[in-house]
């Protein structure tokens, strides 16, 4: 969802280089050196207003974690909460999810998050969406071999297309919930704004947790 401008955000992410990067190419293997401690870090890809990000930082201490968000006034919202929060073990990027492998070394990122990714419904639009195939080899050249993908949607045509676009991936598949907010399972699930208000109304919301297969030298 486009936001609307924001003209506090652009000083506002100028003053605060230390909790932001706007040139992240050229980063890559380097981004430890930004956080309090070196622990595995998480990469959430389109972080929205990032109250899911900052959740997951507050959970898990003993972790880093990146918010990477394309619009300007997004990140914004994101750092003034992290202004006021400033929690040791998240970073934010004003990026774009399409240049991954400019961001970040082979094996640097410990666990992706996609949540509710612009489904892009249009077949001329298919690259775009955030698990069509070169996004996953994105993925899947920053990822360590043991890390995951978690994919959250709502949209259920997004959700089979990408069962199906991972599936020809060669991915293998660890999780996969079609109602995550009614299956018994599922015990820490942390929500996302949308989330939140989507499934108040009684919305569906599909869920899957995938990674790649090991690569031989």
């Amino acid at each position: 969802m486009r936001l609307r401008n924001k003209p506090w955000a652009k000083p506002l992410i100028k003053a605060h280089e230390a909790m932001i990067m706007v040139t992240p190419e050229g980063m890559q293997g380097q981004w430890q050196d930004r956080f309090a401690n070196h622990q595995p870090l998480f990469l959430e890809v389109g972080s929205g207003k990032g109250q899911f990000i900052i959740e997951m930082a507050k959970a898990h201490p003993e972790q880093n974690f990146i918010a990477l968000e394309l619009q300007e006034a997004a990140v914004g919202m994101i750092l003034k909460k992290q202004i006021e929060l400033e929690l040791p073990n998240l970073q934010l990027i004003l990026g774009d999810g399409a240049n991954l492998t400019e961001y970040f070394a082979p094996g640097e990122i410990s666990g992706v998050f996609l949540n509710f990714s612009d489904p892009w419904p249009k077949t001329r639009h298919e690259k775009r969406r955030l698990t069509y195939k070169d996004f996953l080899a994105q993925y899947q050249a920053i990822m360590t071999q043991e890390a995951s993908l978690q994919f959250k949607t709502d949209n259920q045509g997004l959700f089979e297309y990408s069962l199906v676009s991972m599936n020809n991936y060669g991915m293998v598949f660890d999780f996969v919930a079609l109602d995550l907010h009614n299956d018994a399972r599922v015990s820490d699930n942390i929500e996302t704004e949308y989330e939140q208000k989507f499934s108040a109304k009684g919305g569906r919301i599909y869920e899957l947790v995938a990674h790649f297969k090991p690569t031989v030298d």
